[in-house]
Order: structure tokens, then C-alpha cells, then sequence
């Protein structure tokens, strides 16, 4: 298991050096911001960024995320483009020694939540989903809720230059379905793939989040099935999978050991983020600390099948709550995912313990 910490690079507020301070961390997960969306990676670009990341003593493997243009999922003749496009990065990342590329397929949001700090009883602050807040709403109004709410940071997936389109996109979706969204990931796959396999890079798809449908946006990557219908669709190992617990431990009805035990067992789950959730009785969640009695994630099971399986991929702590007067980006503070971070290991170093 390789311990490895999300790091916004020229956007991060969050030294390396503090990153490297947290015991066996041994490598930072990366990526350009200020790259549109569909264009290629410039090569000088990526070889200032990982050599920030070795001259720190961490590696950078692992690439979260090469965001796919709006147009390969709307299935547009100028998906062409975009997609030589996604190859050529590849090609670049991979002389530099990324191994993993993490990405999503969601429609125009990539991630959905109501609140960006909302206050536990022990006075940290989380991310958290109310039903009643995102049903029923005008998107503009959520995007102007989360940006008002990311205390001026740029928060993933949530682009100004594409989300100032909002109008315009969801005319493009009208009419998109779960089936027609699936056949352009299977086609952006199919051409990728070929030269992911050249490069020796791992493509690992992120689960929709939250795992179902949110204004009327379709989502085809929600649950176990999903998730068996795509790697048989495109069955190289290069097509592989994020599993990330928060994301698809917000449906109750995701069996996380049993997803964890079949694609980490069969070799499919190059990366795996780990983050913890409480859900209330009307549907709600929020997210907690990463400690099993904090949420409903059983934490301590999946690193089990982690250590059960000699997990050599990657994992990371996922957001975290912000604690003891921290101010950073929403979910990205430091202290808590380091914490994070040494209670995994923790549970790792007491399994190889049982095992000598």
C-alpha cells in the first residue's frame, strides 16, 4: 500500500514539505489546473511539476484527474479531437514516470454537495449532501453556494470557464441517457486504451458522486454493476477503477467489502481513496473523520482486503474535516487527512503484526 497525499501543486496553500512530515507518505497525487479542460499537457509543464514533487522526496505517480471534454461524453464529431488529444497527455505523463490516471465520466458536475462546512458537535467543519437542498434548485444557485463557500479556492471539477456555460450545457444533455452516456465512455476507452497499454499507464475511472442521478444528469458509475459492466465492456487492465469509499459508500445499498474484495482481488483497483461517511435516517450524509465509529464506512474491513491482498497500488485520504482552526480548501486541510492517513497505517502495521 502506498500512502500518497492530494496535492494541488501551484494552487495548493499546503507546503510538500508538511506532506512529507506525515509519516510514511511516500508519494503526492497531482495535477495542472490551469490547463483548459481538452487541451494536451504541455511537456515542460509536467516535468516543473514532478521535479517540485522529487526535489520535496515525494514521488508523483499518480495523476488525479485528466478531466474529459464535455464533448467525448456528449458523443460530438469534435470528440475526435479531444480524444488525440487525452492520448498525447498520456503519452507525456507517462515519460515522467505517472503510472495511474484517475478520471471521471459525470456530466457537467463532478462532484455534488449542499454544504462545504457544515459544523459537527465537536466544532470541525465537513462536507455534506441534503436532499432538499440540491433537488428541486436552479444549478446556478448551487454554484454560486459552492463558490461563495470555497473561501476563494478553485475547487475541483467545479471550473469557472466551463461552468459559466451552465445554461448551454444542459441543453446539450437534454435527451442523454444512461445507455447513449456509457457508449461514449466505452468509445473514449477503446481509443485510449491501446496507447495506455503502450505507455504502461492505468487509466482508473472515479465512481459518480454522489452515486445517483442529480438534475436529471444521467450517472452510469453508481454501484457494483456498473462497475462489472464496464470493465467487462473494455476487460484490459488498463481500464481500471478509483475505488473511492466516500463516493460510492453514500448509497447504503453499495456492499463496499464485497466491491473492494472482487477489484482489488482480480487486480482492476490501481488507486483507492479513503474517506469516511455518516448517514442520517432521510437519505442525508455528511462527511467524518476516518475512523470506523465516526461514520457508516467500516474503514478497518477494507484495509483488511487491502493487507489480505498485498495491495501494492495507491491510496489516499480522502477529505478530511477542517480541525483546530485550519484554513484551507474545503475538505483538503492538512491535519485531518494526515490523520487519516496514520490511522490506515495504523490498522496496516497492527495486521502485519498478527501476520509475523
Amino acid at each position: 500500500m502506498k500512502m500518497t497525499f492530494r496535492w494541488f501543486y501551484d494552487e495548493d496553500n499546503i507546503p510538500l514539505g508538511y506532506m512529507k512530515q506525515i509519516p510514511g507518505m511516500t508519494g503526492v497525487v497531482g495535477a495542472l489546473y490551469h490547463i483548459p479542460v481538452g487541451a494536451p499537457w504541455p511537456e515542460t509543464a509536467v516535468a516543473t511539476m514532478v521535479e517540485e514533487a522529487h526535489e520535496a522526496g515525494l514521488a508523483l505517480e499518480v495523476i488525479e484527474s485528466v478531466n474529459i471534454h464535455e464533448d467525448i461524453k456528449l458523443g460530438l464529431p469534435t470528440r475526435e479531437t479531444y480524444i488525440e488529444n487525452y492520448k498525447e497527455t498520456i503519452k507525456t505523463l507517462s515519460k515522467f514516470g505517472v503510472k495511474v490516471i484517475c478520471y471521471n465520466f459525470m456530466p457537467i458536475f463532478d462532484w455534488t454537495r449542499s454544504d462545504l462546512a457544515m459544523p459537527l458537535p465537536d466544532g470541525s467543519t465537513v462536507l455534506s449532501y441534503e436532499r432538499d437542498q440540491i433537488e428541486g434548485i436552479d444549478p446556478v444557485v448551487l454554484i454560486e453556494r459552492i463558490k461563495n463557500s470555497a473561501k476563494g479556492h478553485a475547487m475541483p471539477g467545479w471550473e469557472p470557464e466551463r461552468l459559466s456555460k451552465i445554461e448551454a450545457l444542459f441543453e446539450q444533455y437534454q435527451g442523454m441517457t444512461e445507455e447513449k452516456l456509457f457508449d461514449h465512455l466505452v468509445y473514449f476507452l477503446e481509443a485510449i486504451i491501446p496507447v495506455a497499454k503502450a505507455c504502461d499507464v492505468r487509466m482508473a475511472i472515479h465512481p459518480d458522486d454522489p452515486p445517483w442521478s442529480v438534475f436529471g444528469l444521467p450517472r452510469i458509475i453508481k454501484n457494483e454493476k456498473d462497475l462489472d459492466r464496464l470493465m467487462a465492456a473494455v476487460p484490459e487492465v488498463e481500464n481500471g477503477i478509483t475505488l473511492c469509499t466516500g463516493s460510492l459508500g453514500a448509497n447504503l445499498a453499495n456492499n463496499l467489502p464485497r466491491i473492494f474484495e472482487k477489484f482489488v482481488g482480480n487486480d482492476r483497483a490501481p488507486f483507492i481513496h479513503i474517506r469516511n461517511v455518516k448517514h442520517l435516517e432521510n437519505g442525508d450524509f455528511h462527511e467524518v473523520a476516518h475512523r470506523d465509529d465516526e461514520g457508516s464506512v467500516d474503514v478497518k474491513a477494507l484495509i483488511k482486503i487491502l493487507h489480505k491482498h498485498d495491495y501494492q497500488g495507491y491510496v489516499r485520504p480522502d477529505h478530511g474535516r477542517m480541525i483546530w482552526g485550519e484554513d484551507a480548501r474545503p475538505g483538503y486541510g492538512l491535519y485531518d487527512r494526515a490523520l487519516g492517513a496514520m490511522y490506515m497505517q495504523g490498522l496496516w502495521d497492527m495486521l502485519e503484526e498478527e501476520n509475523k
